[in-house]
């Protein structure tokens, strides 16, 4: 069976800003960048394909929720540049699952429940793509890094006891930390 990509990007987006009101902006993100978040808004570059588009929106949605939640996931998700330290990889790695967690849930909330085993294959990938960028500073074919084998990724579903967003007054917090230690707001290449 076949995933329909475009289909599910359109019911997930809308999700977003009904569920959640979070704003989708489809727009020309420089290469090799495909997606930028900003806490409150998910940014796709518009040439990106039906399928990355949708593991976009489950994938930045997850940093979404982290970066409203947990003060420290902003340091944590920040663009670094190669070579990075591999003692910071154990915690990236944690940040990225978690990431794909909060996404999965919100593809199941949505009604899309046929990607189960390619968001984690895909989530897989761009982990190992990642590492590999931030030890070598090349940006290869995100595609060679498609596993055969991958972990099924269990769904962390978000609180529906509260808001999981802190605000905008959280978020201009984040924006002046961002302002202050001019480090990059995190955009986001595969």
């Amino acid at each position: 069976m076949s995933i329909p990509f475009a289909a599910h990007c359109q019911q997930v987006q809308k999700h977003l800003n009904v569920r959640y009101g979070i704003q989708v902006v489809t727009r020309d993100i420089p290469d090799p960048l495909t997606g930028d978040l900003d806490g409150l808004e998910i940014h796709i570059d518009y040439a990106v394909t039906p399928d990355q588009r949708l593991f976009l929106l489950g994938h930045l949605f997850g940093h979404t929720v982290q970066w409203n939640t947990d003060p420290g996931a902003f340091e944590i998700g920040r663009k670094y540049q190669p070579p990075v330290d591999e003692r910071l990889f154990p915690a990236i790695l944690v940040y990225e699952k978690e990431a794909a967690s909060y996404g999965l849930a919100m593809l199941h909330e949505a009604g899309v429940t046929d990607t189960d085993e390619w968001f984690p294959a895909y989530s897989e990938c761009d982990q190992t793509y990642l590492l590999d960028f931030y030890r070598s500073g090349k940006k290869g074919d995100f595609r060679t890094f498609w596993p055969e084998n991958f972990p099924l990724i269990p769904p962390t579903l978000v609180s529906t006891e509260r808001s999981i967003f802190l605000g905008p007054q959280a978020i201009t917090a984040i924006l002046a930390l961002h302002y202050l230690t001019n480090s990059p707001l995190r955009q986001y290449a595969d």
